[in-house]
């Protein structure tokens, strides 16, 4: 109960500062892009206004990335409304992505409209090999979306957008940000992007390391992430434009408590990935082609404890093309189609070596014949060899009655099993010792019903209400589930008559919730503005039986974020904040335990010294919340750092 009111205290006597500096000045401009009415969706795979897709979005500019307390795309994004980031250390180590109270399996990460979820694990979705420099926007859509992009769509879509892969004209811009802290910190964050005549480059680098914090158990959480990407891109004067890019990221930290509860747990990992893509577009008049190839690779070597022999080591490749037109037929009909083809293999020490073949195809049809009125029907069609076929169709509608937009959406989204899922120990030599997880081959996807309502209200310029309710309905859901070995058709290295944790599809759950989110603007002058977000989501996951496992409601019940920007001149001013309240949860064998409630803040502030030189201080944590979002990933404590940031 201390804690609760500690962190409510903390909430009242920040929280005025936000509605202090937003409604501080008149609106003198146009909205800031992060109000999405101003922004063309591309996540829809329609170009089309934020009011048009029936869905709700939020869009955030790349140009505000380095002004904002986060040093990773997961870190930026955990601070949303609506959307959670369970973090295993900070720094961008590694996170899991919810939205909508879905697993973090069930969210779809995409680069310039190519899908990037792991193979492997859906623990590794959060690795982006682009550097934060190439950044145009970053657009997140809450709710399905298998229709469009097919398999892990199911909570929402995140969707990153760079400079040389859009057909927006960028300014040229280059800087470099260097500085140091606490545990030997060091980051560098340098990039930049320039267009000449028809060519378009971009590229940067951005690293962070440092020997870490001390963990309760003794072990520091060391880290050190390396992330380097450079793109190209050539503008035809037929209107055809050809992008390619070349993307790398290497992460080597303790993963202690990541993945067990085991008291013998030292567990330490490398994870490197390269990423490349290349996309031919065409744009005229109403018309947008798109054909894109794309390869990734990632290698990963997980040792749990060095006393032991044994080293998981993972190689993951997808190769994926894909072919996506939209076309405009009049004023009232526009329609979109494309074709997808991908295949995805493992070379594992504890999984084997396995492939796949994928091929989906969808169509979108979008009518706005009626007045105040669009609607939007799609549908898609995938086949897997893992799971033979699905279709997922959708319909979204949104009405717009002078400051208010009427939305919604129903739909179908589909979850793949990954290869852990379906493999992990079965490449062992046995007997495996009893408890083990345990794959299972025959899985099958699961599937769900996703319904939303929603209302943005307008309040006044600069200023808008978005709220949201939402429920999905889910089958097959998979979960690990003690069986006995006597049960488990693959049993051939298991003990006889030992129970395992079995990979199952078992779980049928309902999930609601309502969002409710409040973004804020207000311009100073043409070079000075204020940019408040305000969030706030509560879910409950339930199920038939009255109990449901860990891993399916693995959710904050209420969570509450902030954000704010402040553009005054000289000085630059970002916050970001959080409030989480779930269930309380411990494991007594390596003695952590999960709190039901913490609060956290960042903080960054620069000030310009000196023409485009300016000085840093970043401070994360500021209240030096002790705080775990996995159990027994304990996550850092307050955090300082002080540095230099120059635009060139």
């Amino acid at each position: 109960m201390k804690r609760i009111l500690d962190s409510a205290v903390k909430l009242c006597l920040t929280l005025p500062l936000f509605f202090q500096a937003a409604m501080a000045q008149d609106t003198l401009g146009e909205l800031s892009t992060i109000v999405l009415d101003t922004v063309v969706i591309s996540t829809s795979r329609m170009p089309v206004h934020r009011a048009e897709t029936g869905r709700n979005y939020s869009v955030i500019e790349g140009k505000s990335i380095k002004d904002l307390p986060a040093n990773s795309v997961d870190e930026l994004l955990r601070y949303l409304p609506g959307f959670e980031a369970q973090s295993r250390n900070g720094f961008g180590v590694q996170s899991d992505f919810i939205i909508r109270g879905s697993t973090f399996n069930q969210v779809l990460v995409v680069i310039d409209g190519i899908r990037m979820n792991d193979p492997l694990t859906g623990h590794f979705n959060s690795y982006i090999p682009i550097s934060p420099a190439e950044i145009e926007r970053i657009e997140i859509l809450r709710g399905p979306a298998s229709s469009i992009y097919g398999p892990d769509a199911v909570g929402g879509v995140i969707n990153i957008i760079t400079k040389t892969f859009s057909f927006q004209e960028n300014e040229s811009t280059a800087y470099i940000e260097g500085r140091v802290g606490q545990n030997e910190l060091y980051t560098v964050n340098l990039g930049g992007y320039t267009h000449q005549g028809n060519l378009d480059i971009a590229g940067g680098y951005q690293s962070n390391n440092s020997t870490g914090q001390e963990l309760p158990t003794g072990v520091n959480n060391y880290f050190n992430i390396h992330t380097a990407s450079l793109s190209l891109a050539y503008n035809f004067k037929n209107d055809w434009k050809l992008a390619t890019r070349a993307g790398y990221g290497y992460r080597d930290f303790s993963a202690q408590f990541f993945y067990t509860q085991s008291e013998l747990d030292l567990s330490t990992e490398q994870v490197e990935n390269w990423w490349s893509q290349t996309s031919l577009m065409k744009k005229k008049g109403n018309s947008i082609t798109d054909i894109d190839l794309s390869f990734k690779q990632t290698d990963d070597v997980f040792e749990f404890n060095p006393a032991f022999p044994s080293i998981n080591e993972h190689r993951t490749r997808q190769t994926m093309a894909q072919l996506n037109r939209f076309t405009g037929l009049n004023k009232n009909w526009r329609i979109s189609y494309g074709l997808q083809l991908s295949h995805r293999n493992i070379e594992s020490s504890d999984r084997g070596n396995h492939e796949d073949l994928h091929a989906g195809a969808y169509g979108i049809v979008d009518y706005s014949g009626i007045r105040n009125l669009i609607l939007n029907l799609g549908m898609r069609v995938d086949y897997d060899q893992n799971y033979a076929l699905e279709t997922c169709p959708q319909f979204s509608f949104s009405y717009l009655l002078k400051n208010l937009l009427f939305r919604g959406t129903v739909g179908r989204g589909i979850r793949a099993p990954d290869y852990t899922e379906r493999f992990v120990s079965t490449n062992i030599e046995g007997p495996l010792t009893p408890g083990r997880n345990l794959g299972n081959p025959d899985l099958v996807a699961e599937s769900s019903w996703s319904y939303e309502i929603g209302v943005d209200y307008q309040i006044a310029r600069g200023v808008k209400l978005v709220s949201t309710a939402f429920a999905r309905s889910s089958e097959n859901l998979i979960d690990y589930v003690v069986t006995n070995s006597n049960d488990i058709s693959n049993n051939e290295n298991l003990v006889p008559d030992a129970d395992y944790l079995y990979a199952t599809n078992i779980e049928k759950a309902t999930t609601y919730g309502i969002e409710a989110e409040l973004w804020m603007v207000r311009w100073i002058n043409s070079k000075s503005r204020i940019e408040t977000t305000l969030g706030y989501t509560w879910l409950e996951t339930g199920s038939e039986s009255g109990v449901v496992s860990k891993y399916i409601a693995n959710h904050a019940s209420n969570l509450f974020t902030a954000g704010l920007l402040y553009n005054l001149g000289r000085w630059n001013l970002g916050l970001t904040g959080l409030y989480k309240i779930r269930d309380k949860d411990k494991a007594d064998a390596i003695n952590q335990a999960l709190e039901g409630t913490y609060m956290v803040w960042n903080l960054k502030t620069s000030v310009r010294v000196l023409d485009e030189l300016r000085l840093v201080f970043e401070v994360l944590n500021v209240f030096d919340e002790q705080y775990a979002d996995i159990l027994g990933a304990q996550m850092p404590g307050r955090w300082a750092s002080l540095g230099l940031s120059w635009k060139l």
